[in-house]
């Protein structure tokens, strides 16, 4: 056992100085002490990892050994970067189909504990009650402390009609509280529409699966035939985690005259760098849009509002954006499993970076309002408080870019019809369908897009 082991470390040392070399050319001393470093390094791990093998206390698997190392590894790097085994890697292709079998909630870690990001409507976590800012404290009875996403989402997951138990700590529970939760295939139906004036339409989209942008054409052409057509539209993308980068760009050019730049990337390296600019192709830009985000809206979510926001294309109301503007690359590896590989970070078009920051609406206003709380109220809250990208342990950082001026309108107060058709507590959504109502005033704004790209 113990040669095998030494083989596969030779390998992979032979590996690694042949990368190196034919990257770095050694064509300068710093260059081959950063190659000599790296290799003692790597001595050490073969010491170590040999060692355990030897002497611990009971027998261990090589190949159980070698994975923990990947995981610490990449674990240093950002909360998004991660090794996928063979099953995890083939679950996350089925995720992105849209059907998938679990609980419906999107996880991140914060302080070595999972916590959601946000729940996908009408699915069983969705449903139980749970919430976006929860922290999973323990699936089954087994803590999450220090627990990978991939060892959570494994644990999460199962076969339908099979419970699971969650134990969750929320701001106003005295104790953790258990959540017996029945898993469900997950089929998200991503993008759902209604009328709820005869002058607004409203369309939600939930996540962006392969099917949102015909999800979204169907949708646009349903709102079209209704008495009234479209004279004004809410997009509603809070609570929404992201998905395909894909997906994101056309939704966005969908409502983007040809030509405009949507969205672009800087990685590291050249190839990383990228520009995706609309086409054009069964574009609506002849009514005023109002985009509803909050802090559940991350990733593809932010590439739509940003996008719409910097050419003036849409108001966004709501509050500040989750903050995850960063590019994750799945690389499939040799023996069926994949890297999840953060490559690079995305910018909306006027050079506002994502990343950490979010999305900053043009009107700000909470959907539940509170009396002012105390600084030792608002201390003591402040570990419960909605997650966002920058409360990640580990989240890579937002570079410096270009600045957006501040235009953010805090609102103290909601005025506006009250409407029947919505739920009376969502005042964003009352504050949208009062904006689109007196779409006169902001008419300059919402029909006068900038050049950018």
């Amino acid at each position: 056992m113990a040669s095998k082991i030494k083989g596969k470390l030779v390998y992979i040392n032979l590996l690694i100085l042949l990368a190196a070399s034919l990257f770095l050319g050694f064509s300068g001393s710093s260059k081959v002490m950063a190659v000599g470093a790296a290799y003692e390094s790597l001595k050490n791990f073969s010491e170590v990892l040999s060692l355990v093998q030897k002497n611990y206390v009971t027998e261990v698997n090589t190949d159980t050994l070698i994975q923990g190392a990947i995981n610490g590894m990449l674990r240093e790097l950002d909360p998004h970067t991660s090794y996928m085994p063979r099953e995890a890697y083939k679950e996350m292709q089925v995720e992105t189909e849209g059907k998938f079998g679990g609980l419906g909630i999107e996880i991140s870690i914060k302080d070595d504990l999972l916590t959601v990001v946000s729940p996908i409507e009408d699915t069983p976590a969705y449903n139980a009650g749970i919430k976006a800012g929860d922290k999973i404290l323990k699936v089954d009875g087994q803590s999450t402390k220090d627990m990978s996403l991939i060892e959570a989402v494994k644990k999460l997951r199962g076969e339908p009609g099979s419970n699971v138990t969650i134990t969750v700590i929320r701001e106003d529970f005295q104790a953790p509280k258990d959540f017996t939760i029945t898993r469900a295939i997950i089929q998200i139906k991503s993008v759902k529409t209604k009328k709820i004036d005869p002058d607004v339409a409203y369309i939600r989209i939930r996540s962006f699966t392969k099917t949102t942008n015909s999800e979204l054409d169907e949708a646009l052409a349903s709102a079209a035939k209704q008495k009234g057509g479209i004279k004004g539209l809410i997009l509603d993308l809070r609570n929404n985690p992201g998905g395909l980068l894909n997906q994101a760009v056309e939704v966005s050019e969908r409502f983007l005259e040809k030509g405009k730049l949507v969205v672009y990337t800087k990685g590291r390296i050249k190839e990383q760098d990228m520009r995706f600019v609309s086409e054009g192709a069964n574009a609506r830009t002849d009514f005023p849009m109002v985009i509803l985000v909050n802090a559940g809206s991350a990733s593809a979510s932010e590439i739509v509002a940003g996008a719409l926001q910097d050419l003036q294309r849409a108001l966004v109301v709501g509050t500040q954006t989750f903050g995850k503007g960063s590019v994750q690359t799945i690389i499939p590896l040799s023996d069926g499993a994949g890297l999840r590989l953060t490559t690079a970070r995305y910018y909306t078009p006027s050079g506002t970076i994502i990343q950490e920051k979010g999305i900053t609406p043009d009107i700000v206003i909470e959907n539940i309002l509170e009396p002012a709380k105390t600084e030792k109220e608002e201390k003591e809250d402040t570990k419960f408080k909605a997650i966002r990208e920058k409360d990640l342990d580990q989240h890579l950082k937002g570079e410096a870019a270009k600045e957006k001026a501040d235009k953010t309108e805090q609102e103290k107060s909601v005025t506006g019809e009250s409407l029947e058709a919505i739920d009376s507590r969502d005042v964003q959504l009352q504050r949208a369908v009062g904006l689109l109502k007196g779409v006169a005033i902001f008419k300059d704004k919402l029909f006068s897009p900038k050049k950018a790209g």
